[in-house]
C-alpha cells in the first residue's frame, strides 16, 4: 500500500470522491495518529458506498478521514485522492526503489508490473518471496497488461528520422481497448484495465467470429458517422462509458474494434516479437476491415518513402483521424511503457486565450495558484470560459503568474481568485469538443500552456467564433 500510495495512485482505484467534497475545508488534527491501514480501510468503506444518499454518506467518511488527518497528511490525501500527487516518487522512481529493496534488476520489476499491470501487486509478491516471484508474472489471457505508449514527434520527417524503417498507421480518435478471447468467452478492457465488456457486444462478437482459440489484440474502439468519418470522440466516450441499456445505446451508436497489435495468440506469446512479425501475426488472424491502415517506409531516408509517409498522413487525417502513429519494425511491444520505437504525429492547435480565473494548487503546487480558466473573446467584449487546464507550467511560470495574477484579482473564492480579462495566454490543444458544462457548448481536448503574450491585449485574444470553426467539417469521405 506504502509503494503504491508514493506512485500517486489508490488501490481502490476509483472512490467516488469528487473535488466538490475534497475542497471542504475540515480542522486537522493536532498530533498524527493515522496508520497506513487505517487510511486503508478508510478508503475502502468510502468506495464500497452505493445507493440513494451515497454522496453524502461518502462526503460523511472523507470528513472523518481527513479529520484524523495533520494538514500535512490532510494535503497528502487530498492529493492522493484527487488523482494530482506531485511529490516527485511516482510510477518510475517507486519501481526503482522496490527493485533496489528487494535486490533484483529495475528492469525485472517494471516488466513484472507491466504483465500484471498493478505496481502494489508486484510489490506484494516481490516483499514477501524476493526474486523468485518475478516468474508468477507472465502474460496470460484474461488478464490485462499495460498498453504500449507513443512519444510525440514534431511532424513525420522527425519521425522517420529517428526511427528508421517503420510502419506508419492511422492514429484513430477513439477509445483504446485491449480483447482477450479464450474459445468463446471474451473480455474487453479500457486502457487504464478497467472491463467493459458488457457494455460493447459489437466487440465481442467480432472478436469470437476470428479465427483460433486464444488472442490478445489490442487497438480502438470507434463510430463512424454516415458520411464515413469518425464520431466526435466525446460520442464514442459517451457509448463506452454507458452502463445502462446497452441494446438503446448500441442501436444509437454502434461501434466496431480496429485492431493494431496481437501480443498472444494460440499458446504464444509474442511481446518479445518485432513490429514487423507481430503484424504478420495480426494479419494472418485478422481480416482487412478490422485492421487499422498502415504504409511501411523501408527506407525512410529516400524520397519516395517519405512523400508516400507524408501523403499518406494527409489523407488521414483527411478521413477525419488525429494523425498516425509511427512505428520502428524491428521494436518489441513494450506494454506499459511510453517507448521511443512509437511515435505519434497529430496536428497541433493553438489559441491566445484570456486568463479568467485560477485555482490554488495542492501537492508541490501548494500556495501557487495553478488551474487556469481560459476564456475566448465574444463580440460584445464578454469572454466565454472554454475549459482549465494546470498543464505545461513550469516552475518559473508558476511563481510568476501567482504573483501577476494576485495583481489582477477582482474576489478570492476558496478555491482560487477570479481576476480581471487581461492576461492572455498561448495554449495549444489537440482539437475541440463539445461539452455541456461551458457556455458556447464546446471545451478544448488536452489543452497546454506554451507562454503568456504580454505582448498582446485581450481585444486580439482569439474569438469563439474561431474556435468554433475548428471543429471537424462534416464533409463527405474521399
Amino acid at each position: 500500500m506504502v509503494i503504491t500510495y508514493l506512485a500517486g495512485r489508490l488501490p481502490q482505484r476509483r472512490i467516488g470522491v469528487g473535488w466538490s467534497t475534497l475542497s471542504e475545508p475540515v480542522p486537522a488534527a493536532e498530533e498524527p495518529r493515522l496508520a497506513v491501514l487505517e487510511v486503508h480501510l478508510a478508503l475502502g468503506r468510502i468506495a464500497s458506498v452505493v445507493g440513494q444518499g451515497a454522496q453524502h454518506e461518502r462526503r460523511r467518511l472523507v470528513h472523518e478521514l481527513l479529520a484524523a488527518a495533520t494538514e500535512e497528511e490532510q494535503r497528502f490525501l487530498v492529493a492522493l485522492i484527487a488523482g494530482e500527487l506531485r511529490q516527485g516518487a511516482l510510477d518510475a522512481l517507486a519501481v526503482e526503489g522496490l527493485a533496489a529493496a528487494v535486490g533484483v534488476g529495475a528492469g525485472d520489476v517494471r516488466r513484472a508490473v507491466m504483465l500484471r499491470g498493478s505496481l502494489g501487486a508486484v510489490a506484494e509478491a516481490l516483499l514477501a518471496r524476493g526474486a523468485e516471484a518475478l516468474t508468477d508474472f507472465r502474460l496470460e489471457v484474461g488478464r490485462p497488461v499495460l498498453p504500449m505508449l507513443a512519444h510525440t514527434a514534431r511532424d513525420v520527417a522527425e519521425a522517420l528520422d529517428r526511427l528508421g524503417p517503420c510502419a506508419v498507421e492511422e492514429k484513430l480518435d477513439g477509445i483504446r481497448v485491449q480483447v482477450h478471447r479464450d474459445g468463446d468467452l471474451v473480455r474487453v478492457y479500457t486502457r487504464s484495465l478497467d472491463e467493459i465488456t458488457d457494455r460493447l457486444p459489437e466487440v465481442v462478437a467480432e472478436a469470437r467470429a476470428l479465427p483460433g482459440r486464444q488472442a490478445v489484440l489490442d487497438g480502438e474502439v470507434i463510430a463512424l458517422g454516415e458520411d464515413g468519418r469518425p464520431r466526435a470522440f466525446q460520442e464514442t466516450a459517451g457509448r463506452v462509458g454507458s452502463r445502462l441499456d446497452v441494446a438503446s445505446a448500441q442501436a444509437a451508436l454502434p461501434v466496431f474494434p480496429v485492431f493494431f497489435d496481437l501480443l498472444y495468440v494460440d499458446g504464444r506469446d509474442l511481446l518479445e516479437l518485432s513490429t514487423a512479425d507481430r503484424h504478420a501475426e495480426l494479419a494472418a488472424l485478422v481480416p482487412v476491415p478490422l485492421r487499422v491502415r498502415r504504409i511501411v517506409a523501408e527506407d525512410p531516408g529516400s524520397p519516395a518513402d517519405r512523400a508516400a509517409a507524408e501523403e499518406f498522413t494527409e489523407a488521414t487525417l483527411a478521413r477525419g483521424h488525429e494523425g498516425v502513429v509511427l512505428k520502428a519494425l524491428d521494436a518489441p511491444y513494450s506494454a506499459g511503457r511510453r517507448g521511443a520505437s512509437w511515435l505519434k504525429v497529430k496536428p497541433v492547435h493553438t489559441l491566445d486565450l484570456v486568463v479568467l480565473a485560477a485555482e490554488w494548487g495542492h501537492g508541490r503546487r501548494t500556495g501557487k495558484l495553478s488551474n487556469l480558466h481560459l476564456g475566448a473573446r465574444r463580440r460584445n467584449g464578454t469572454f466565454a470560459m472554454l475549459g482549465k487546464t494546470f498543464k505545461g507550467l513550469t516552475d518559473a511560470m508558476l511563481e510568476w503568474q501567482t504573483e501577476r495574477l494576485q495583481e489582477l484579482t477582482v474576489h478570492d473564492e476558496r478555491w482560487g481568485v477570479v481576476v480581471r480579462p487581461e492576461l492572455v495566454v498561448e495554449v495549444a490543444f489537440d482539437g475541440v469538443q463539445r461539452s455541456p458544462r461551458y457556455p458556447e457548448g464546446v471545451t478544448l481536448r488536452f489543452a497546454r500552456v506554451l507562454r503568456y503574450r504580454e505582448d498582446k491585449t485581450p481585444d486580439q485574444a482569439d474569438t469563439v467564433e474561431t474556435v468554433l470553426g475548428l471543429r471537424a467539417p462534416a464533409a463527405p469521405a474521399p
